[in-house]
């Protein structure tokens, strides 16, 4: 896989994310091939990629129950 630089993404929290130190995650729409995904308390540590299709088949198990959300 090609190394990109996160240092030009720009982050959106989770729905489920809040301001109270809880489990929050962010996701980066700025890259065409893969949907970068951190941890929102470690914003400078590491990155998790996926590709668009498989993280859209993620989030629609995480929608339907199918995985704990």
């Amino acid at each position: 896989m090609r190394s990109i630089d996160l240092s030009v993404a720009a982050w959106r929290k989770g729905s489920y994310s809040n301001s109270d130190g809880g489990q929050c995650v962010e996701v980066s729409d700025a890259f065409t091939d893969v949907i970068p995904v951190r941890d929102s308390k470690n914003p400078h540590g590491p990155a998790l990629t996926f590709t668009a299709t498989d993280w859209s088949s993620f989030v629609s198990a995480v929608k339907d129950g199918s995985v704990g959300a």
